[in-house]
């Protein structure tokens, strides 16, 4: 990695769509002659459910479409349903349950990430005579708030002057900062940031190499927006075309980093006294960003650093520590990833995955480790294909057989529990519990029952985890739809996997519910979510 020598230190809008979704209802019993799932329970007159699942995936909708859908008894792995389960599909954000799952059994459920501040030179009366590094090991939360703490140790350490360089120390994973197959034109967008071995995020959601920003119209027509980045740094710089207009007149203001810059274009309309226009950006280079977020701590806690700013140098083995952060524990770090389906934990998992298997924080070295642990559990690592961590990539291919092997086999691990917690709970309605499934499958069977990871790219859905039907028979599924022209059919998963909540005890009578239109993306990947 090269280092870059920078003279100073100087995510999306609201999508909103509407959706009556109709509840479809259930039937419990095969038509004449159909074949029967294996039922391996010890209660022969167990409801059938698959004439309900053969119902659902006759949707026209799915007409030309592709359907992958895998039911699986918890218990004894057998298979209960099965249409087009070896069929390779896109499993979108399913395939963060193959990361989860390798990095917990690599890392371990108490891996932490250590941000650090070193010193290379002798501190002599309140002076480091030498650079001062901050070196990242991939830390994916990091907020303000943690490098003011390093800088303010930095402070308590006595040293008021660094006569010579900041360097910031990425070297942990290597400079490649997006994925394969990432969509040019999702550059800016929070959930496509780039990766980086030093990061920041600008609130809870730790959404990694992302900047808050808001433009509120100015106080009279004419006038600028006033716009405000959190958190507040000089390395994102801002162009501000818009203006503000008349009240009443069109809100038509919008907030973009156009490809291959690092500029924010904040252009079009505001009227006077509107609410602001919000949005959560990919800043252009995170690792900058984070060290110029740590420049102006260390100069507000009274350091002055007498140097350049240095990017992707490694401090010196015998450099001295001087201040340190450490995350929380993987077995938290996985409920906003899994919950909030947070692309760049993903990503920063493989990587940290690669540099423990291998010395090399690469995308390459991390899912070569993730085939040997998947190929560890029984799946037929030569049967699908994963080049990221997230599933953002379009070129991702796994089987629904493949992920209903992997979902059964990790009940077997010591640390399913840390795993099942952190898996969206249909209509649980706290963000961090039913995640992205917080507004789905209520008043039904599955709500308050199912934990399953959603997945969401344009002409690709899956839904792929655990429930317990009414007879308290545990069961794992995983349903992938793909090549869809209508709307996303996530209502057809919810039926499917309804379906199954309830099979085993009586039919449930059938329930409407209006809810917004599942998006093409993760619902948690829309700011504010609408789901």
């Amino acid at each position: 990695m090269t280092p870059r020598r920078l003279p100073s230190l100087r995510r999306l809008g609201s999508v909103a769509a509407g959706l009556l979704l109709a509840a479809t209802t259930l039937a419990w019993s095969a038509p004449a002659g159909a074949e029967q799932p294996t039922d391996t329970t010890d209660s022969p007159d167990t409801p059938d459910f698959a004439e309900a699942l053969d119902r659902a995936l006759a949707d026209p909708r799915l007409d030309g479409a592709r359907a992958g859908v895998v039911v699986l008894d918890a218990a004894t792995g057998d298979t209960l349903y099965e249409r087009g389960g070896d069929d390779r599909l896109m499993p979108a954000s399913n395939t963060k349950l193959l990361t989860a799952a390798a990095a917990l059994d690599i890392l371990g459920p108490d891996h932490r990430y250590r941000t650090e501040a070193v010193g290379a030179g002798r501190i002599r009366g309140g002076e480091l005579r030498g650079d001062l590094y901050l070196r990242g090991s991939g830390d994916p939360t990091m907020l303000a708030e943690d490098y003011d703490a390093i800088a303010a140790d930095v402070a308590a350490r006595g040293i008021t002057r660094v006569r010579g360089d900041l360097v910031a120390d990425d070297t942990r994973f290597d400079d490649v900062r997006l994925g394969r197959a990432w969509s040019w034109d999702g550059e800016a967008d929070y959930y496509s940031a780039g990766i980086s071995a030093l990061t920041l995020a600008p609130d809870t959601d730790y959404d990694a190499g992302t900047v808050y920003v808001s433009a509120a119209p100015g106080r009279a027509a004419g006038d600028r927006p006033v716009v405000t980045l959190t958190p507040a740094n000089d390395h994102v710089a801002v162009v501000n075309r818009a203006t503000t207009v008349p009240a009443g007149e069109p809100d038509t203001l919008s907030v973009t980093r156009e490809h291959g810059a690092g500029a924010l274009v904040v252009s079009g309309r505001i009227p006077v006294g509107a609410a602001p226009t919000t949005a959560w950006i990919a800043v252009d280079d995170p690792t900058a960003y984070a060290t110029a977020v740590f420049a102006d701590a260390l100069a507000a806690h009274g350091v002055r650093v007498t140097g350049d700013t240095v990017l992707g140098r490694a401090a010196p083995a015998d450099a001295t520590p001087l201040a340190a952060h450490e995350s929380m524990p993987l077995s938290e770090l996985l409920v906003p990833f899994l919950k909030l389906s947070n692309n760049m934990h993903a990503e920063a998992l493989v990587k940290t995955i690669g540099h423990r298997t291998a010395g090399r924080g690469t995308w390459s070295a991390g899912l070569a480790a993730i085939q040997r642990y998947a190929a560890g559990l029984g799946m037929d690592t030569g049967g699908f294909r994963q080049v990221d961590g997230s599933g953002l990539s379009r070129m991702n291919l796994v089987p629904a057989a493949e992920l209903a092997t992997l979902l059964a086999a990790v009940r077997a691990e010591p640390w399913f529990d840390d795993w099942y917690r952190a898996l969206p709970v249909a209509c649980a309605p706290d963000r961090l519990v039913g995640g992205t499934l917080r507004s789905r499958m209520c008043g039904t069977p599955a709500a308050g029952n199912v934990r399953a990871k959603t997945g969401s790219l344009t002409g690709a859905t899956g839904l792929s985890g655990y429930v317990t039907t009414a007879d308290g028979r545990e069961l794992v599924f995983s349903v992938l739809l793909n090549d869809y022209l209508s709307g996303s059919p996530k209502d057809i998963e919810d039926t499917v996997v309804a379906a199954l909540a309830a099979s085993g005890g009586p039919a449930p009578a059938p329930a409407a519910r209006a809810r917004p239109e599942s998006p093409e993306l993760e619902c948690s990947w829309l700011k504010p979510a609408l789901c």
